[in-house]
Parts: C-alpha cells; sequence; structure tokens
C-alpha cells in the first residue's frame, strides 16, 4: 500500500466545491458521452449469477464478492464489469446498429492494492454499442477513442467556465502506440514504466493490443479472453501532472468475434467457459457485434479537478497509513 502526496500539493478547490463539481462532471461528461456515440442510459445489474458466465473475470485471479441469497436459491456474485452483460443487454433490447447503452457500474474489487489511483470500489461509466462487422478494424476503434477524448476534453472547458482556479490542462490530440511498439521502444522495462514514459511525452496516449503474448512471450498486461478482442482493444492514458504519472481513465475495445473468441479461451486456458449460457451464445454467433469499454468516474473527476489521490472524490475504505499520511498533508478523503 503507497501513498504518496506531492511536496506542497494543495487541493485547487474546497471540500464543498469538490463535492459541486463532482456532481456538474457527471452530469456533463454523461451528455457529451450520449451524444457522441449515440447512448442511452440503461440501469445495470449490482449482481449476477454466476453460472450464467456473466460476470467479468478481469484478469483472472481476482475474487469476485459473493454471498447467498436464499430467495433464489444460489450464492450471487457482485459485478466485477458490466462487458459481458452490456452484450447481452443490447441483444435483449434489440438495439439496431449504431446506437448503444451506457450504465451506472458500481463493483467491488476485493484485491485490489490500494495506493493513490486504486481503491476497492469502483465506478464508472460502462457503454457499449452496436457495430457493423466491418466496423471491426483498428480505424473504427481509433475514431471512438477520439470521439471520447473530446467529451473528456469538453467537460474539462465548461468544468473551468464554473472553477477557473482549476490548473488542469489536457492534450487534445491522441498518439496511437501499440504494446509491441511500446515494448521494442523499451525493451528493458516494464509495461508501467513504459506507459510512463511514453505519456511523459506524448501526454493522451492510446495503447493498442493488451492481453495477447507480445515478443517477449508476456503480454503488456491481462485481459479476460472473453470480450475484448485482443488486437483490436486498449487502454487510454492521460498525464497527471500533479502526480507525474500516466493516469488510465478507460479501458475499451471491439468484442470478440466467434473466432478470435474461441481463439482465446484456447490461447487462456479457459477452455471450460465454453459451456457457459453466455460463451455458448457468442459462439453460436447469437450475439451482435460490439464495441464497448468503461470509463471510471472517480478517475476522471481526479484527472480533472487534479486530485492528488482517489479517496478526495469517491467514499471507501483505506488502510490506517494511507488515512494517516492524508491527514498529514491536510488531504481530505471523503
Amino acid at each position: 500500500m503507497t501513498t504518496i502526496i506531492p511536496e506542497g500539493y494543495t487541493p485547487e478547490l474546497s471540500l464543498y466545491d469538490t463535492q459541486r463539481a463532482i456532481e456538474r462532471i457527471k452530469l456533463v461528461f454523461q451528455a457529451k458521452l450520449c451524444a457522441a456515440l449515440h447512448l442511452v442510459r440503461a440501469t445495470a445489474p449490482l449482481v449476477v449469477d454466476p453460472a450464467t458466465g456473466m460476470n467479468d473475470n478481469l484478469n483472472g485471479i481476482e475474487r469476485p464478492v459473493n454471498f447467498d441469497v436464499p430467495a433464489v436459491g444460489f450464492d450471487a456474485e457482485v459485478v466485477q464489469s458490466l462487458a459481458k452483460w452490456k452484450r447481452y443487454a443490447l441483444k435483449r433490447y434489440d438495439l439496431h446498429v449504431g446506437k448503444g447503452i451506457v450504465c451506472d457500474m458500481n463493483a467491488i474489487r476485493r484485491d485490489e492494492e490500494l495506493d493513490n489511483l486504486h481503491s476497492i470500489y469502483v465506478d464508472q461509466w460502462d457503454w457499449e454499442k452496436v457495430i457493423e462487422d466491418k466496423e471491426r478494424c483498428p480505424e473504427y476503434l481509433r475514431d471512438v477513442v477520439r470521439r471520447i477524448v473530446t467529451a473528456i476534453c469538453g467537460t474539462l472547458d465548461e468544468l473551468k467556465w464554473y472553477y477557473p482556479q482549476l490548473g488542469t490542462e489536457l492534450d487534445r490530440n491522441v498518439t496511437f502506440v501499440t504494446a509491441q511498439e511500446l515494448e521494442d521502444l523499451y525493451p528493458t522495462l516494464d509495461p508501467k514504466e513504459r506507459e510512463q514514459r511514453f505519456v511523459s511525452v506524448h501526454r493522451t496516449t492510446f495503447i493498442q493490443g493488451i492481453g495477447g503474448a507480445l515478443k517477449s512471450g508476456k503480454p503488456h498486461d491481462g485481459r479476460s479472453p472473453d470480450y475484448d478482442d485482443w488486437s483490436l482493444n486498449g487502454d487510454l492514458l492521460f498525464w497527471h501532472e500533479p502526480l507525474s504519472c500516466a493516469l488510465e481513465a478507460s479501458s475499451m475495445g471491439i468484442r470478440v468475434s466467434p473466432e478470435s473468441l474461441d481463439r482465446q479461451l484456447t490461447i487462456a486456458g479457459c477452455d471450460d467457459r465454453r459451456e457457459l449460457p453466455f460463451h455458448k451464445m457468442l459462439l453460436a454467433g447469437e450475439l451482435p457485434a460490439t464495441i464497448g469499454g468503461g470509463i471510471g468516474q472517480s478517475r476522471l473527476c481526479m484527472l480533472l479537478l487534479g486530485c492528488a489521490h482517489v479517496g478526495e472524490v469517491q467514499a471507501s475504505v483505506w488502510d490506517a497509513e494511507t488515512m494517516a499520511a492524508c491527514e498529514a498533508a491536510g488531504v481530505h478523503l471523503l
């Protein structure tokens, strides 16, 4: 557990104004995102039946929070993300090509390492959109990324109209780089160090191709094999000045086709999932082609407000060391 409060750091807004600004960010950004990607808000589940295969396995090592539900006769799991549920929902709601949904996703990730950017509580805008098969390509992915960055920067513009004291500056021009290109550039660095080095220069970056093994034999980062196509996904990172670090604001991608799912399940050693209801539908081609992702709500608030700790914009639980470090530095944890 590592908490670093930069020397001389002072929040740019009062506690009251921070709460008002969080409210404004969440209202303004969701409206801009819906307009940019043609989305409508949908209600999402907090818990799912694990037997459906609908929960997100993330990197495959995180333990979902589960509990018994006597009224239904089985254990339920708190969602870890809505990646699979959203695609199923688009089929159920019969949304046509070019339309999609956005949900408020709230999750508990019990095994998360706590630091300035990470909490056990996750809140994000989870979105998903129906696309045509011909749009399963890097060019379409990049167009969507640019639209999201425009929505983020537009939200910052509006926020600074109300709070001109905010010093946050974002680069509207996205630099696209593949995970393999990063490894080729910095072969002696680990993936997080590569991100840090690259984003310090290219201050808005999308890293494409996460999940599959690189030339080194290792992936840039872990990805569940059953939602993103590993060649058509990526992470959106911004340079966060208060912490002098690369901050991941979004993970997203074009979703697996039956062919790429078949391939990735085998590579990941997850062939047992083929028997789950969700995966059977996917392999049979019964779900629409989609693109989707998650955009961290607390992460975005932290970025736009120039906060040094995610606890300044969300209420969670923290270890004693974190609370003591923040109190000593005059940082208010919500």
